[in-house]
This record gives structure tokens, C-alpha cells and sequence, in this order.
């Protein structure tokens, strides 16, 4: 898949000929490069607004240097990954510091009219007009990649409010869900004994051992019972991280194991692709387990006979992807909208607790969960820190 640098050079039509123009216009222009940044922050300068982000003198004249090398480096290229990188700190830098994207446009309008005088000064017409087109396509390059850090951190502050509104939302249901289930559990650990009580004298009684199967079929009830509760408390209560260094394949491979005998009952074929070896990372090994499990699960229940559910994994220096995908029908939008809410679920039997604990698990271990979903399957990406 072509990278975002190339995909910009094929947009604008960045030809060879572009390239090897832009360099020969580096001596023609790079005399008046400390004259054009004085200029770009002169202007800066005398706007009140976009004066009072920067710190003073001292870090002005920084950002000038940078600028000299900035433009020096834009017409010599090469307009690699290494080129896209450096672009990228400096969008970064300029999103850190707060400075409106709008000014992005009008600093890039004063180089581009710096240029163009320069080169109508320097080149005749026909020559000047060539020179432009290649210019310009440079300078849109350039734009692109910088505009592009504020529509990233757009998304980020969006993905960030709304994973505050689900964790309040969360937070909010935990509270009431501690308080119902303390409630809840005493008179059923009452009733619970009660009945063990009962069910030991009919055994000792009664002849007729048929009177036994009431409180029997009552205390399986009693226990499903306090099985949900139990869920309800771990949502409520989520326990804290034991995070120990963990090969995270073995994890994940253990799963896969688990649940082969279901897929294979209804002959979905349970794919796995891990590395070749071990990926060491600091998690707490039962939850990412819960996690992983839980999601793998729900796959094979929403894949139709013959189906097929994927389980694979990827690392890199810093972080762990584990992808579970699978054919099934997708998942509405509705659905996916509420996925995470506790109580909610589609399932005749569900506590609609297993995806709010998966949620409150890969939050709990600085993760990322992502879901992607049509009527050709359904995809997960959980994504997690190598290091706490």
C-alpha cells in the first residue's frame, strides 16, 4: 500500500522532471531564504493573535533557522519516508503549540509569492512559468502533510471525548450496579442456605425422593444467580492491573485452544497467525485472556455454520495489535453505536456485561479497542502498550 508522501507526489503529479528542476532552483533562490523568513515572521509578529503563541525573541530566531532549513531541504529533497518524517515533527510542533491552522495557508502563501518574485527576477518568462509549476506543487505537498496533524489531532481530541463520555457513562452505572448487587447478595446467600437446609433433611425424611427435586432445581438457580451477580460485581468493581512480564502468544495461542472444540462442533475453521516468536510485554495475563476470550467467543457465536473467525497478532517496539475478525453479517450500526453499554445486548440470554468488561479491561491497560464491521464480518483491533 503506497505511503501517505507518495500517494501526495501522485496526487499533485510530482514528475521527475519536477524534481530535478526543484533542485537546480535551490541556487537560484536559497540566497534570499534568510530575507523570506524575516519577512514570514515580521508577519507573524504583527499579528497580535499569532504573536502571543510564540515565547519571545529567543525562540523566534529558532523557528527562523528552522525555516531556512526547512526551505533549503524542500527544494533538494528527496521526498522520502525520511522527508514525510521531518515534515511530520514540525506539523506536530506546530499543533503543540497551539498555532491556528488558518495561519498554515497564509505562511505558506507568503513563500510561495516570495518564490514566484524570485523566480520572475531571476528566469525569463517561459522558463519562470515551468519553474512555478513545480513550486507549487512542492508547496502543496508541504501544506498537505502539515494540515494533516491538525486533522489527526482533530480525531484524537473526538476519539478522546468520547471514550470520556463512555468511561463516565461506565463509571456512572458501576456506582449503581455496586450498590443493587450488595443489596441483592445477602438475601440470596440466605435463601441460598435456607434451602441447602431443606434439601439435607428431605434427603434425611422423606421416602419419596421426588420431593428433593424442587430444592435442587432451586438451587441451580440460586447459583446462576449468583454467577450473574458475580458479573455484575466484577463490572462494578474492576479489579486492579497485575501487570508481569507475559509472552503474549502463549496467551493468545491458550485461547485459541479453549475454543476450538466449539468452533470445530459447528465446523468453523478457527484461523491463528502469531510471530514466529515470543512477544514479551508487560499485561496482566488473566484479563488480556478475559479480553481476548470474550471477543473470540462472541465471533464464533455470530458466524453462521462453516464460517470462519480469525485470531492474529503483531508487535512493535511499542505496542501489541491482536486482530479477531471474522465473515459473519456484521453488526448493525445501531448495535455498534451501544456495543460497549453495560446492559446492553442482542443475545436472548446475555447480561450485556461481556463487552463493557472488555472495554473497562483494555482501558484499564492504557489500550485502544476499535471495531469495524459490514455485512461481509466483523473486525476488532485491540491495541495495548508493551510497557505500563
Amino acid at each position: 500500500m503506497a505511503s501517505f508522501i507518495d500517494e501526495l507526489l501522485t496526487y499533485v503529479q510530482m514528475s521527475d522532471e519536477d524534481v530535478a528542476r526543484l533542485v537546480a532552483l535551490h541556487p537560484i533562490i536559497s540566497p534570499v531564504f534568510p530575507e523570506i523568513a524575516e519577512a514570514f515572521y515580521a508577519a507573524i509578529w504583527a499579528d497580535p493573535k499569532a504573536a502571543a503563541i510564540l515565547s519571545g525573541p529567543e525562540q523566534v530566531e529558532r523557528l527562523r533557522r528552522t525555516l531556512v532549513d526547512w526551505m533549503s531541504t524542500g527544494l533538494l529533497g528527496p521526498y522520502d519516508e525520511k522527508f514525510y518524517e521531518k515534515r511530520s515533527r514540525i506539523g506536530r510542533r506546530h499543533v503543540q503549540i497551539g498555532l491556528p491552522q488558518q495561519y498554515m495557508f497564509t505562511a505558506m502563501n507568503v513563500i510561495r509569492t516570495a518564490y514566484h518574485d524570485r523566480l520572475f527576477a531571476q528566469q525569463n518568462l517561459a522558463d519562470a512559468a515551468q519553474s512555478i509549476r513545480s513550486v507549487n506543487k512542492l508547496l502543496d505537498v508541504e501544506l498537505a502533510i502539515m494540515v494533516r496533524h491538525y486533522q489527526l489531532d482533530s480525531n484524537e481530541r473526538l476519539i478522546a471525548r468520547e471514550r470520556k463520555t463512555q468511561a463516565d457513562r461506565i463509571s456512572a452505572m458501576q456506582t449503581m450496579t455496586a450498590g443493587l448487587a450488595h443489596e441483592v447478595r445477602n438475601p440470596l446467600n440466605a435463601a441460598k442456605l435456607q434451602l441447602e437446609l431443606l434439601e439435607r433433611r428431605l434427603r434425611r425424611e422423606a421416602k419419596d425422593q421426588r420431593l428433593t427435586q424442587p430444592a435442587e432445581l432451586a438451587q441451580m438457580e440460586i447459583v446462576r444467580l449468583t454467577d450473574l451477580l458475580n458479573d455484575f460485581l466484577a463490572f462494578a468493581r474492576p479489579p486492579e492491573l497485575q501487570a508481569q512480564d507475559r509472552d503474549v502468544t502463549e496467551i493468545v495461542r491458550h485461547v485459541w485452544e479453549l475454543e476450538q472444540p466449539n468452533a470445530a462442533k459447528r465446523k468453523i475453521t478457527l484461523e491463528l497467525n502469531l510471530p514466529s516468536s515470543a512477544v514479551i510485554a508487560r499485561i496482566d495475563g488473566p484479563k488480556l485472556h478475559q479480553i481476548i476470550d470474550n471477543i473470540v467467543r462472541n465471533a464464533v457465536d455470530a458466524v453462521n455454520d462453516g464460517g470462519h473467525v480469525g485470531l492474529s497478532m503483531s508487535a512493535t517496539h511499542d505496542e501489541i495489535e491482536i486482530v479477531i475478525d471474522d465473515n459473519g453479517p456484521g453488526i448493525p450500526l445501531e448495535v455498534q453505536a451501544r456495543i460497549y453499554e453495560p446492559f446492553f445486548t442482542t443475545k436472548e440470554s446475555g447480561t450485556g456485561l461481556g463487552m463493557s468488561i472488555v472495554h473497562s479491561l483494555v482501558s484499564l491497560h492504557g489500550g485502544a479497542i476499535t471495531l469495524d464491521s459490514n455485512a461481509k464480518g466483523t473486525r476488532f483491533l485491540v491495541t495495548l502498550p508493551r510497557r505500563q
